[in-house]
């Protein structure tokens, strides 16, 4: 199938919109031709992966498109980088990664990237509406604007997100087309309380034991009755694309593309109904679980990053407290986020408790432990699921209000009673 080009896109690939614009578009053809595309979408927004400084060659890419002029033309947020840049030096960051880093961080804003540096563009006034095509990286944004949002996007590699910002074209293929958006697996919740629905904890590891089962999939979960929140709505699309590549899901009566069960699989039928029970989530909050002692070196919350929603809920919880101070307790957020929760009290009241604020970055994607800490506690899946293999550490999964417990009484704490089957 041969990939027809407008002329707008045969000027672009010809050179004649500069040599940056050559560049992105070359790349972006040849990658279009591998995946079949018959012609390309204009889109009015993306989230660069790329400025995530992971080595020499991200680096060198960036600057290179820099030395040709590129600048972005539509509105570009851009995702966690490879360094805190106002804190780095409190943890065990080596100097040369710091500057390496801030290289790549600066070279996305001299094209005109907005500096965001957080993996929830959607808690910023960027945020796409219904419809809107997009080239978004990161795959936690990703399920989240496709699914929340009902923005189009396929999981853009790094590398290729830049170029589709430059260009302001895409592929016309997967989750940009409707007819690519219907549903494939239906998941039923069985027997579920009203009390573990109604917790945070139970979204993310619903997403753990979803994503293990559907792969790549698009999803559609049958629980009319229940609304979740934003916040748990993006927990749950983390992990599903974290156990596994889940970039679309449907909430029955809840998501926009998915005010009924026909809307969702678009009259079709679906290819496998999995019923969820409490002993199946059960089994995979331990599977999030690697740690065999209640040793505890550090707390870490907020992989997405946290919102000031979720920071508003965890101030009550740690208010006229204190921290062991055998224990660091990290929340990972953006830097609009911070600025509001500075602005309102909030942070005040975390860094008494002993709490650090780390922005731009999280420690999945920086340097950031000493070999000192071993045995992390989280509240996120995506964290449980990626620290052993990323971090070589032992981690626990467990609620907010379980990290906090454990980090006052200087180790873990774990509550299973909603868990029990």
């Amino acid at each position: 199938m041969k990939l027809k080009l407008s002329e707008s896109d045969s000027f672009m690939l010809a050179g004649e919109s500069g040599p940056a614009v050559q560049m992105a578009m070359s790349i972006l053809v040849r990658m279009s031709e591998i995946q079949g595309a018959e012609h390309l979408l204009s889109i009015v927004s993306s989230h660069i992966d790329s400025a995530l400084y992971i080595g020499d060659s991200t680096l060198d890419y960036a600057e290179r498109l820099v030395d040709l002029g590129a600048k972005v033309c539509v509105p570009t947020t851009l995702n966690v980088a490879g360094v805190d840049h106002h804190g780095w030096d409190r943890w065990a960051v080596p100097a040369e990664w710091a500057h390496k880093a801030r290289r790549q961080m600066l070279a996305y804003k001299a094209m005109e990237c907005k500096p965001t540096w957080t993996c929830a563009p959607y808690q910023t006034e960027e945020r796409p509406s219904f419809g809107d095509q997009i080239a978004w990286g990161e795959s936690s944004a990703v399920v989240f604007a496709n699914s929340v949002l009902g923005a189009r996007s396929e999981r853009y590699p790094d590398l290729l997100d830049i170029c589709a910002a430059i260009t302001g074209r895409v592929p016309a293929i997967g989750l940009h087309l409707a007819e690519n958006r219907a549903g494939q697996v239906l998941v039923r919740l069985k027997a579920i309380s009203w009390d573990l629905l109604d917790s945070d904890e139970f979204y993310p590891v619903l997403g753990h034991q979803i994503g293990k089962l559907a792969g790549s999939r698009v999803v559609v979960l049958d629980a009319v009755g229940v609304n979740p929140s934003e916040d748990q709505l993006k927990a749950l699309g983390a992990a599903m694309a974290s156990s596994g590549s889940v970039a679309l899901f449907h909430w029955v009566g809840l998501t926009p593309e998915a005010s009924t069960i026909q809307d969702a699989f678009k009259g079709k039928a679906p290819e496998e109904t999995i019923d969820v029970s409490l002993s199946d989530l059960a089994e995979a909050r331990n599977d999030l679980s690697s740690c065999t002692s209640d040793r505890l070196d550090m707390v870490v919350l907020g992989s997405p990053h946290f919102s000031l929603n979720e920071l508003k809920a965890l101030v009550p919880l740690i208010e006229g407290r204190h921290c062991d101070s055998k224990v660091r307790f990290l929340v990972t957020t953006g830097r609009g986020v911070k600025l509001l929760a500075e602005e309102i009290g909030l942070l005040e009241v975390l860094l008494e408790f002993g709490a650090e604020i780390t922005v731009d970055t999280c420690i999945l994607t920086t340097p950031m432990l000493s070999s000192e800490i071993r045995s992390l506690m989280t509240n996120s899946a995506k964290y449980a699921y990626y620290a052993p293999g990323l971090l070589d550490r032992e981690v626990v999964f467990g609620s907010t209000e379980a990290c906090v417990e454990s980090a006052v009484s200087g180790k873990i704490i774990k509550d299973d009673g909603l868990w029990v089957v």
